[in-house]
This record gives structure tokens, sequence and C-alpha cells, in this order.
């Protein structure tokens, strides 16, 4: 019977597709390492008409996520773009809805890693990594970055950071990832598989 391989949950919410786009390099640097697999997962975008309903299933993209993708996981990758230095209300709105997995310790001990994009190359990326560092650590989770064993992070004129992988999409979304973005984001997710899988004693 073949093994089943660890979940690695990357949980990220976009707008305008920075965010995704980084998500999906950290699932690429998640399924480099053998035994893991990626599962990405968004959340709803949060409605200022009380009456407003998301759809059960986004259009396209990623499925919205459960909080059983939480107890299933291994490890998790959370992402978010900037809002005014902080994670955006949507994420904050599905991590305020955590608490019986906050006290069931669901994700306590399991390893943890944060991205976002910004529109301004000094927008609140590290303030947003993080504002989402601290319900992880409310959660028990071990909360990792990058080391700078990896030398994009003194050669990028762009996004990346000791705290995580990050991008600048500049004021209209339309720049594109840099090469040393790009790295920085498939090692992340790489870095937090490799330790799941250790702390898993796979």
């Amino acid at each position: 019977m073949k093994p089943t391989n660890l979940i690695i949950l990357v949980l990220f919410y976009s707008r305008h597709g920075a965010t995704r786009q980084l998500a999906e390099l950290i699932a690429q640097g998640v399924e480099s390492v053998p035994g893991c697999d990626a599962r990405l997962r968004t959340v709803p975008a949060v409605s200022t008409v009380t009456e407003a309903m998301a759809p059960e299933v986004p259009p396209d993209g990623a499925p919205y996520v459960e909080l059983e993708d939480l107890q299933d996981c291994a490890g998790l990758a959370l992402g978010s773009p900037t809002r005014f230095g902080n994670m955006a209300a949507a994420m904050k709105y599905f991590w305020d809805g955590t608490a019986s997995d906050w006290l069931a310790g669901s994700l306590s001990g399991k390893p943890a890693c944060v991205f976002t994009s910004t529109g301004s190359l000094h927008g609140g990326q590290e303030s947003t990594l993080l504002s989402m560092m601290i319900p992880l650590f409310h959660h028990g989770m071990l909360v990792m970055g990058l080391p700078y064993t990896h030398p994009e992070l003194m050669t990028t004129s762009t996004g990346g950071s000791p705290y995580g992988a990050t991008h600048w999409s500049g004021i209209a979304g339309d720049k594109a990832l840099s090469d040393d973005e790009k790295r920085l984001a498939i090692a992340l997710g790489r870095r937090l598989a490799e330790n799941a899988a250790k702390l898993a004693g796979a």
C-alpha cells in the first residue's frame, strides 16, 4: 500500500493575482520535496453588505478553505496582500473563526511560513508578514522564515525578506515576479515541506 503523502496547506487571499502567483510558486517548492503534496486554498472576500453571501465554490482558482484543512495539514504557508501594513480583512476574518482549532491544538507543533505582495516597494511588506505570524504563534505553530544562505536576500531589488516571501507588484499591479522573488518563494515552500517531513519523521 502506497504511504500517504504529507499535506502542506498553502492558504492565501488574492484580489488581483499577485499573491496567488506567490502561492503557486510556494506550492511548487513544497512538491519538490518527496512525500509532500501542496493543497491550495483561499478565503472568500469580506462584504460591507451584511446580507451578502459568497458562493460555496469560488468561480475559479483554489477552493475555499475549511477548518478540516487545518486539521489535515502537516504544515501551513499563509499569504495575503498588504492592507495598510496588515493582512487583508478577509484573511483576518477567517482566523477570527478558528477558536475551536485553537482550543483543540489542531495546529500546535506544526511548521508555518508567511508571504505577501504589495503595491509599493516600502508599503508594509514586513509588517504584514509579522501580522500574519501573530495568530500562528497563538495556535502554537513553529514559524519559520528564509535564512541568508539564500543569496537572493542580499541581491534582490524587488521583494524578498528573511521573514517570508514577498512580491512588489507595483501600484497598478502590473509588475511581473522577478527571478529573485520566484526563487525565494520556491525556496520557502521547499523549506517548509522539508521541516514538516522531519517533524513527521518521514
